[in-house]
């Protein structure tokens, strides 16, 4: 495989560091490594060095549900407040009176683990919605990583409009009530020991071999941007893994075997069907604001399409303009981690780096690279 294209994007990109793997549904198809772990020091980045992966957890979070669906212990469906008492008698917030109090009232309809998985559910995220971060400073700011920050009001009806979300981070509470296990030990069992993802796992302490979260510096170079998602009050789903780029592949490998890697089953091939279907009608799902551009400017993935959402992924309705089917599967972690999943043409792709903020233009243009290479 040709990568001198490839190659070149990503050294004009200037980025620390990146780890991208292309596999199919045999095994691995290109890998290969670039930069620094940490610009800093000057610690070589490798293809299993460990990453942040941030909201790449979150499909993973969507399989462990999908377990226990299969299982009855969860149901798609039913209100998930009698799993969640947070989310019992959830309250919509309209605005704000003169003195700024919030002005709430009942929601239209309970909210269930559908609406939570395809972010439908009306929670927000204070780095992206406005109102969120104004309801906070109301009330008092909780500390990041606390039960507290997830307890928010809802912005609209469950299932009237997408926004991404800390739903998944309640996903995993569900899990663990169902369950009875911490989410790490749920996932450890029953999806990294069956695919083989020796290397991933909720670390509230980053090893010393890790890759260090980076930003750019005004005139050229980085900086350390110390970040650590994995800690905290809760493991959390929403985006609290440690990864690498060789065990991200495994899962994505599983996705498009339907479910199974190396003779080991993790779901089943309708609940995969049921996880990759778009489940939001003609609502848009994709396009993301901002509060805190420092963390994560406005993105749309797609701006000319009008995207769905699955259980777990963004799909993309038409070709993308890198070369993915209609009907693709994707999403992203806020380090400008990326991946793609193509269920039609049986490939797809991982490319992690550690860089803040999020949607940085030659990380996004050093993905492209990559995707075009997995279809040249």
């Amino acid at each position: 495989m040709d990568d001198s294209a490839f190659v070149r994007v990503v050294e004009e990109a200037a980025l620390p560091g990146a780890a991208c793997i292309i596999v199919d549904r045999d095994g691995t198809r290109y890998a290969r490594a670039f930069g620094h772990a940490d610009a800093i020091r000057g610690t070589p980045m490798a293809l299993d060095t460990p990453c942040q992966i941030a909201s790449m957890t979150k499909a993973l979070v969507s399989v462990a549900a999908m377990q226990l669906v299969e299982q009855g212990k969860l149901s798609l469906d039913g209100p998930v407040g009698d799993v969640l008492p947070d989310l019992a008698d959830a309250q919509v917030l309209e605005g704000f009176d003169e003195s700024g109090a919030p002005q709430l009232r009942p929601a239209a309809r309970p909210v269930t683990l559908r609406h939570l998985l395809t972010h439908t559910a009306g929670l927000g995220y204070f780095f992206i919605h406005p109102e969120i971060l104004r309801y906070f400073a109301y009330v008092g700011m909780p500390e990041p990583g606390s039960l507290a920050s997830l307890r928010m009001p809802l912005m609209f009806d469950p299932g009237d409009k997408w926004e991404y979300s800390v739903s998944t981070d309640y996903t995993g509470l569900a899990i663990e009530a169902a369950s009875g296990k911490q989410l790490g030990d749920y996932f450890a069992e029953n999806i990294f020991a069956p695919l083989g993802m020796t290397d991933t796992g909720f670390r509230p302490e980053l090893a010393d071999h890790a890759a260090t979260v980076h930003r750019r510096k005004e005139g050229g170079g980085f900086e350390a941007a110390p970040m650590i998602l994995g800690g905290g009050e809760y493991q959390s789903g929403g985006g609290g893994l440690t990864s690498t780029a060789p065990d991200y592949a495994r899962f994505l490998q599983a996705i498009l075997r339907r479910g199974e890697l190396d003779g080991n089953r993790i779901l089943s091939e309708a609940s995969i069907a049921e996880l990759s279907r778009n489940q939001i009608g003609d609502i848009r799902a994709g396009y993301m604001g901002s509060a805190m551009p420092e963390l994560a400017a406005p993105f749309d993935n797609f701006p000319d399409q009008h995207t769905g959402w699955s259980l777990a992924f963004l799909i993309n309705p038409e070709r993308g303009p890198n070369g993915r089917s209609p009907g693709s599967l994707a999403w992203a972690g806020i380090f400008n981690s990326y991946y793609w999943i193509d269920p039609s043409e049986g490939v797809a792709g991982v490319f992690v780096s550690q860089m803040a903020p999020f949607g940085d233009p030659g990380a996004l243009e050093a993905f492209g690279a990559l995707e075009r290479l997995a279809y040249s």
